[in-house]
């Protein structure tokens, strides 16, 4: 071949090649206010700099990892991958024997087993798919993203965990999982979440501008500080009560090793907010704020309904009076910890135990099942309620 031919043949490649590129990076630009990790390589840029790096709205290289801007990101990653755990680890024998007896649970306890598995075994795969079609393209820093992905495989897990409890009790599958279509109480929660997901989901959604970063910063809110942080407590109260009275002891541990990984999943996402109010203090408005207030509010009364609904009577030393305390303590919480006043003046926790199952050290002989030692997990704090 003449190298005259080879040197038009090597323009025409490296033409297309830039055309491929700007295609690729009007793309990215379309559907993201920042970076999107998938843009054409620039050859001889500049190196990233911590001051480069931001939450939303960054257009750096997001395939460098380092330096670290958001220390408290990584260490959550690497806290969660030291708490790793299976779900076929737990020994369910004693859940079947006692699901078996007819005498062993009385109807309402084993509503309230079918109906918490019905609502969290399509719970954590709709908050799967938050993460990965929505929320992770919007976030636009690479040590946080590292933690979501870190965050979709536990739901991944979660879910898992969730099959597991329903093969090993013999439960007819499809009418646990479709629960969420069949019972008002369980689809409510879900029906509410949905909208969050597919709003960040439209492909004309990109930040940039105030409005687009209130929505998002809504629809953070509505997943972790609402559906992970107040959704999920009443089912996680009721399962390890029964745990504590010595019934369904394979199927609390599994929802204790859950619950440490979603008051992480929920701490991690309260970080993320209140670093987007630093970094977008046009987000955090007066009127946004009520907005907010509304929606905590009624995510309270929803999920009120929902502990009357599983739990119509008073069982395992709990009644429903007991569960609206509980959820207007939690609400003040979730308040808190975004900066917004407390809602329910002088609530307090009726279940005081419920903060020591954030720290498996505490339960040596948990529920008297074997015990799996993990990396550091007896060493990790869980600062939640």
């Amino acid at each position: 071949m003449s190298e005259t031919i080879e040197n038009e043949m090597k323009l025409n490649w490296e033409e297309e090649i830039n055309t491929m590129n700007k295609t690729s990076d009007n793309n990215n630009h379309a559907s993201s206010g920042g970076a999107s990790g998938i843009e054409s390589l620039e050859m001889g840029a500049a190196r990233i700099q911590v001051d480069d790096k931001k939450i939303i709205n960054c257009r750096a290289d997001l395939n460098q990892l380092v330096p670290f801007k958001y220390e408290w990101a990584w260490k959550k990653y690497l806290d969660a991958c030291a708490n790793h755990w299976m779900p076929n680890e737990i020994n369910m024998a004693a859940d079947l024997a006692l699901w078996n007896d007819p005498n062993g649970l009385t109807e309402d306890e084993r509503i309230i087993i079918k109906r918490n598995l019905g609502f969290f075994s399509t719970a954590d795969s709709l908050v799967a798919n938050n993460l990965v079609l929505a929320v992770y393209k919007h976030i636009t820093n690479p040590e946080c993203r590292q933690y979501l992905l870190r965050q979709a495989f536990e739901e991944a897990l979660h879910t898992h965990s969730y099959q597991h409890i329903i093969q090993s009790l013999g439960l007819d599958e499809a009418e646990v999982f479709n629960m969420y279509r069949e019972l008002p109480a369980v689809a409510k929660k879900a029906a509410w979440a949905l909208p969050f997901t597919q709003s960040l989901a439209d492909p004309n959604f990109k930040t940039g501008t105030p409005e687009m970063d209130q929505r998002l910063l809504r629809d953070l809110i509505a997943f972790y500080v609402v559906f992970e942080g107040i959704f999920f407590y009443v089912g996680f109260t009721q399962i390890l009560s029964m745990g504590r009275r010595n019934k369904m002891t394979g199927t609390s541990e599994q929802f204790q090793y859950i619950l440490r990984d979603e008051s992480m999943h929920m701490n991690f996402g309260i970080d993320v907010i209140n670093q987007i109010k630093i970094e977008n203090p046009h987000t955090w408005t007066e009127s946004f704020k009520q907005e907010i207030i509304v929606m905590i509010r009624e995510a309270v009364e929803m999920e009120y309904q929902y502990a009357k609904d599983t739990m119509p009577r008073g069982i395992l030393g709990m009644n429903a009076a007991m569960f609206e305390e509980y959820l207007h303590f939690i609400a003040n919480r979730r308040c808190a910890q975004i900066g917004l006043p407390e809602q329910y003046p002088g609530a307090e926790n009726p279940f005081p135990w419920m903060s020591e199952m954030m720290d498996l050290k505490k339960e040596k002989n948990f529920f008297e099942t074997r015990v799996i030692e993990y990396q550091t997990g007896g060493t990790l704090n869980w600062d939640d309620e």
